[in-house]
């Protein structure tokens, strides 16, 4: 005879099991129920940690109560009641059945500095998942009116995170994590564009390309864009004469025109535009673009279960590492030049207004 569907069976079978960190909440506080003075052995704990309501409750009352003498407590169940009619003060729901469960699901009370250290561990995960987040939305938003600064200010949270987690839980041999799967690069047809005036000007006004030390061609969404950046900055080192011909022929020596000299008819097009101002703009993208990649990136890795707190520390400083670099160059670029000498305080300026009205810039252009 078939079963008859039973849909509040059904549903919680289709639950899925607990995290290992749940057994590891319940584990602990049935050893501070069963022995009560090894509260004392737990030093970096904090309620936060725990990863529901309940078992916080429990915790709480558990510490702020004075721990029973050993001797009396294995007698009666009198502090067990004070314990529960405490954390009912919290909390609904926890019974008598309940903490005697949670003394059932500890295997050694004498391990709860060990449960205590997953679950710090856990709550770590938590945290830095949460400011990868908020880093990624940040950079990500187009209505905040200082967003760069804003996008800096979660980076800087982001990194006193991973510090925190860094000092809990020291250094020691270990392989290093997994690298998540790089984003796919989206073609930005404005930004582009806007690397095309940049690459125009620049070659009508070389003097700049030295001054821009900062952008780099990894700040370029288009490889072709990336690498006519460096043909540029290479001889604007070795002081050669630039100029929409010799941009060209230096491109021909790098391989660039192998699909035909006119993917770079941008060059010779009128530019009467400020180069530094296009360059800060092509910055500011690659700074936030980067930040966002940063926030996924560690994000993804704090989704990999399999990932230690150790590499969570590990990969987060290697992918926060790119980050400061270009926050670096960022502040170079938007620092007046009186300001960058040694003897001065450091202050960031805002970033130029734009090309004066009278040299309008080219209308933006797609990649040809």
């Amino acid at each position: 005879m078939p079963r008859t569907p039973d849909p509040i069976e059904d549903d919680l079978d289709s639950l899925p099991p607990p995290p290992p960190v749940f057994h590891a909440e319940q584990a602990l506080l049935g050893a501070l129920l069963l022995e009560p003075h090894r509260v004392a052995d737990l030093t970096g704990i904090t309620v936060e940690a725990f990863s529901t309501a309940a078992h916080a409750a429990l915790f709480t009352a558990i510490r702020s109560l004075p721990a029973p003498e050993p001797a009396e407590h294995a007698k009666t169940t009198t502090w067990l009641n004070q314990v529960l009619t405490a954390a009912r003060e919290q909390t609904r729901g926890l019974t008598t059945t309940y903490l005697h469960h949670l003394i059932q699901c500890c295997p050694e009370p004498r391990h709860a500095p060990a449960y205590a250290r997953i679950i710090e561990a856990e709550h770590s995960r938590r945290l830095l998942r949460d400011a990868a987040q908020r880093l990624v939305q940040t950079a990500l938003d187009t209505t905040l009116p200082q967003r760069v600064a804003t996008t800096l200010a979660e980076a800087t949270t982001l990194t006193a995170v991973v510090d925190g987690i860094a000092n809990r839980f020291p250094p020691h041999p270990g392989s290093l994590p997994r690298t998540p799967a790089t984003p796919a690069v989206v073609h930005d047809e404005e930004a582009s564009g806007d690397e095309e005036v940049l690459l125009a000007s620049a070659t009508a006004r070389p003097a700049s390309v030295e001054r821009m030390r900062w952008l780099t061609p990894g700040d370029f969404t288009h490889p072709l864009h990336a690498m006519l950046w460096r043909c540029l900055s290479t001889m604007a080192r070795r002081g050669a004469s630039i100029d929409n011909v010799t941009v060209r022929w230096e491109a021909q020596h790098h391989g660039l025109l192998s699909h035909g000299s006119g993917l770079l008819g941008f060059l010779g097009e009128p530019a009467g535009c400020d180069p530094e101002y296009w360059g800060e703009q092509i910055l500011r993208r690659s700074l936030l673009t980067t930040a966002h990649h940063t926030g996924r990136h560690i994000e993804a890795l704090t989704h990999d279960s399999a990932t230690t707190t150790y590499q969570l520390v590990v990969g987060s400083r290697r992918a926060l590492a790119g980050l400061n670099t270009v926050r670096t160059r960022w502040h170079l670029a938007t620092t007046p030049p009186q300001v960058n000498t040694p003897t001065q305080a450091r202050t960031s300026a805002p970033p130029r207004a734009g090309p004066p009205p009278t040299t309008a810039p080219p209308a933006v252009r797609s990649a040809r």
